[in-house]
């Protein structure tokens, strides 16, 4: 088992979010600030993880017939409890995310994950390729979420007291008062111009990449 591979999949090569838009949902209208895209994405990187893990351990003796029946069952399960921990340690958090946190059972890379790579794999390949897919997923959230943020209200990291206490209140960074800030980024159509955004600039490194793959060995020939 190639961890390497499964690891550069899940960040880059099949990034759920950039590649197989997939989750697109939560994505979309989570990402407003970069802490909300952060908790979000953790969220979903452990669902990602345990249901991974959970379903390489039993693959051998679920049947095909109600395999998804089963598959799903224990996602719930653990969107249950990452829902009842947030909604009990990080109340105002969660009542910003709201359905959100839920709607991780439908994220279809979840379940995508699970019946493509988990039910197939060892435990330990399925928890490597848990956390790759979910890092990758995470890491597009936040990076979506910041520039809308930046952008759209002149600040980053606003809200992080919600997640990492009040001393994280002085994490946030501002323009100052006097930007007004682009209120299109913050509205539904900024969500879709910035993970557009996203795809281009992953779509163009892509092909640097191979581009210089082709020209260095004709450069060595020569």
């Amino acid at each position: 088992m190639n961890y390497r591979t499964i690891i550069s999949d899940g960040l880059w090569r099949n990034n759920q979010a950039l590649v197989a838009l997939l989750g697109l949902c939560p994505l979309l209208a989570v990402t407003s600030t970069l802490i909300n895209g952060l908790g979000l994405g953790m969220a979903t990187t452990l669902v990602l993880l345990l249901s991974n893990v959970s379903v390489s351990a039993i693959r051998y003796w679920v049947p095909d017939e109600i395999r998804l029946p089963v598959f799903v069952l224990i996602i719930a399960s653990f969107v249950t409890t990452v829902e009842l921990v947030m909604n009990a340690y990080f109340h105002e958090f969660y009542k910003i995310l709201g359905i959100f946190i839920p709607l991780i059972v439908t994220n279809c890379a979840i379940i995508g994950r699970a019946e493509a790579f988990a039910s197939r794999n060892p435990v330990h390949a399925a928890a490597v390729d848990g956390l790759a897919v979910g890092t990758g997923f995470t890491l597009v959230l936040v990076v979506l979420g910041g520039l809308r943020e930046l952008i759209g209200q002149g600040t980053l990291f606003a809200g992080a007291h919600l997640m990492f206490g009040e001393a994280a209140r002085s994490w946030v960074l501002s323009f100052g008062p006097d930007y007004a800030g682009v209120l299109l980024v913050i509205l539904p159509p900024g969500a879709f111009l910035g993970l557009a955004l996203l795809v281009m600039i992953r779509n163009v490194l892509d092909r640097v990449v191979v581009r210089r793959a082709q020209t260095a060995p004709a450069a060595v020939a020569a």
